[in-house]
């Protein structure tokens, strides 16, 4: 089964013979092409166009993160599933308003299920969430009311600022605040976790739309623009709270990851190495994770859910089934 490969250090990566070759200041080693599905850079890592053009002809996807953990793009291989018709299906659908409002509103609704689910598990181990949860229920029984994609992402907006509070109660740790939502740079500990959290959900969606007929660059609760992917942040959503936010609560709950694994610099707040190699390795943990899925009735995988849920979106798009959101049982 191929992997993801996450790059912490700095170094050149290049092809070597018919295989990847990292080389850095304390090791040299060589990645098996064939296992590898996808890259993850967050050194400075050199790479040249010999590699990119072998990249490409493996379907390898590689994903750059800056100093603060930004993302900042993707080597997207040349069209590897993608379809003329899919896209004009996705085009038809986006530029149909009420086509456009009935998949962002399952994506909000999706991902608001899923929140509170996250909820639900603290509840039923004594947290006092209860008042959170009347909130989030509030909030979301006005999902259909709205006929506007802003007024949509508003309302998604209120109900996660709404559930990121609950971090507070359920951590019960002064190191790991919430206070409000912050970006670029995050004012404190719990946000910079989020948002290298979120990052990282982005682009294991981006890498999963790329394996399917779906093209990244047209989503719809999301607008659809020049410069960037959206159906995987629309996409994404949904899989926050049972990914990602699953993993951050868990490793602060543990003590994994404490106030000493960030640091200040001019620009903003950092998170060390070993606190990011800790992340990823609860991450991949989480996506390898196996349950077996009530509708199908066989064992997936988180990762695999994924893929699923966009051959849904697939489906949907092409009239075969309406598309309806994931929705934890747990």
């Amino acid at each position: 089964m191929k992997k993801a490969i996450y790059i912490f250090s700095s170094g050149e990566l290049k092809r070597k013979d018919n295989t990847l070759y990292l080389e850095t200041e304390d090791r040299k080693n060589y990645i098996p092409v064939e296992n590898t599905s996808e890259i993850y850079i967050f050194g400075e890592v050199n790479i040249n166009k010999r590699f990119l053009e072998f990249a490409s002809q493996n379907q390898i996807i590689i994903h750059f993160f800056n100093h603060y953990d930004y993302y900042v793009g993707s080597f997207y291989p040349r069209e590897f599933l993608n379809s003329g018709y899919m896209i004009l299906k996705q085009a038809e659908y986006y530029l149909d308003k009420e086509k456009r409002l009935t998949i962002a509103r399952e994506f909000v609704r999706g991902a608001v299920k899923n929140i509170l689910q996250v909820i639900r598990y603290y509840i039923n181990r004594g947290k006092d969430l209860v008042k959170i949860d009347e909130r989030i229920r509030e909030l979301e029984g006005r999902i259909d009311d709205f006929n506007e994609i802003d007024e949509l992402m508003a309302i998604e907006g209120n109900i996660r600022e709404c559930y990121y509070s609950s971090f507070d109660k359920i951590l019960q740790n002064q190191d790991f605040k919430f206070c409000k939502r912050t970006t670029r740079p995050p004012k404190n500990n719990l946000n910079s976790l989020i948002s290298f959290g979120n990052s990282m959900i982005y682009t294991i969606v981006l890498s999963e739309i790329y394996k399917t007929h779906l093209d990244p660059r047209i989503g719809f609760l999301h607008a659809t623009n020049f410069r960037r992917f959206t159906l995987n942040l629309d996409v994404a959503e949904i899989f926050k709270p049972i990914i990602v936010d699953r993993v951050i609560l868990t490793l602060i709950g543990r003590k994994v990851i404490t106030k000493d694994d960030f640091e200040q610099d001019s620009e903003g707040l950092i998170i060390k190495e070993k606190a990011k190699r800790e992340f990823i390795k609860e991450l991949e943990e989480k996506l390898s994770t196996t349950f077996k899925h009530r509708q199908i009735g066989k064992n997936v995988s988180y990762r695999r859910l994924i893929r699923l849920e966009l051959y849904k979106l697939e489906k949907h798009l092409m009239g075969e089934q309406e598309y309806s959101a994931f929705v934890a049982g747990w």
